[in-house]
């Protein structure tokens, strides 16, 4: 490998890994099932997308709702918006080729940072600095694409709204390395961020550094905002940071619970993306609309077996004379 150019090399992994593992298996699941859709490499890198957001937004999602930070990824998100704006505004102005991307992750990274900061030290309440970064972010897009006379507007409504058209060859595959740094990062820090998560008093007891845990889940969740905001767009992408996981509420123990706010990630973003195909209508918007139709269906369960079992529960106690002789000598 001596003299090959990482880049080369990277492309080389990229076009295995989109063509050979994953093209391949979408084109023999075409083959055995007959939808024709799974068969072209358009779609194939927007469910790949739609699979990595199902992963990782839960992942991290499962934290945050836990530590009443749900609205964390709706800032961001209009980070992100700005970092976006930032990028177009720098290559339609000083004509350079930065990616949006690039510029929304380090905007977004920030802005995560900026939010811890100021409840560390600058003592003010989570809501109090969520809403200011969230204001000023969108201040600052809002700023810079009046700037460019309107110029950068068309490029960053895909961003705004998401779209299937946006997920290219290397967004997918910046998305698949996000995937697996966000899974590799949870994985590694899992047990202090739960500790965190649950017990922040008893975490600095034992000597764990609360504040590099909290940094660590506010970044994570910058690079899950910026991942998803290919398919979702900013307006919509905290909904997978949160929705999937209250969907999986009913889940006892917080591994499983995770893994069920997986599924129902799949399963919102992977139904999403095919209706969104199908009708030609928005895709984070449906992906919004089926997570939330998960969430009402579980729910709705979830009450009509609370009422069931507590009918049966009446049902037995008025059935057993023991229980009415005991009740009758008290």
């Amino acid at each position: 490998m001596t003299g090959v150019p990482l880049a080369a090399t990277l492309v080389t992994v990229l076009e295995f890994v989109l063509d050979t593992v994953w093209g391949g298996l979408l084109d023999a699941l075409a083959g055995v099932t007959g939808i024709d859709v799974l068969a072209s490499p358009f779609m194939q890198r927007a469910y790949l997308a739609a699979v990595c957001v199902a992963v990782v937004g839960p992942l991290v999602g499962s934290f945050l709702v836990h530590r009443d930070l749900a609205m964390i990824g709706d800032t961001l998100a209009h980070a992100a918006f700005a970092g976006v704006a930032a990028g177009l505004f720098a290559n339609a102005v000083f004509a350079t080729s930065v990616p949006p991307l690039a510029t929304a992750l380090v905007v977004a990274a920030a802005a995560a940072l900026v939010v811890q900061s100021l409840v560390d030290y600058a003592g003010t309440s989570r809501d109090t600095s969520l809403a200011i970064v969230l204001t000023g972010s969108f201040a600052v897009g809002s700023v810079l694409i009046t700037a460019a006379d309107g110029g950068i507007a068309v490029g960053i409504n895909a961003y705004l709204f998401g779209s299937l058209a946006t997920v290219s060859r290397a967004n997918a595959g910046i998305l698949l390395a996000m995937t697996v740094f966000v899974g590799l990062a949870v994985g590694a820090a899992y047990r202090p961020l739960v500790y965190v998560t649950f017990d922040e008093v008893g975490a600095r007891a034992a000597g764990i550094d609360v504040r590099l845990y909290s940094r660590l889940l506010a970044v994570l969740t910058a690079v899950v905002v910026v991942g998803a905001m290919q398919i979702m767009g900013v307006i919509l992408v905290a909904a997978m940071l949160v929705v999937p996981v209250a969907t999986a509420a009913p889940v006892t123990g917080f591994k499983r619970s995770m893994a069920a706010s997986v599924v129902a990630g799949l399963v919102a973003t992977l139904g999403g993306v095919t209706l969104s195909y199908w009708y030609d209508v928005a895709a984070g918007g449906t992906v919004v609309l089926v997570a939330i139709a998960c969430y009402a269906a579980v729910l709705g369960w979830t009450r009509v077996r609370g009422r069931v079992a507590v009918g049966s529960a009446g049902a037995s106690s008025s059935a057993d004379p023991s229980r009415g002789d005991a009740d009758g000598s008290e």
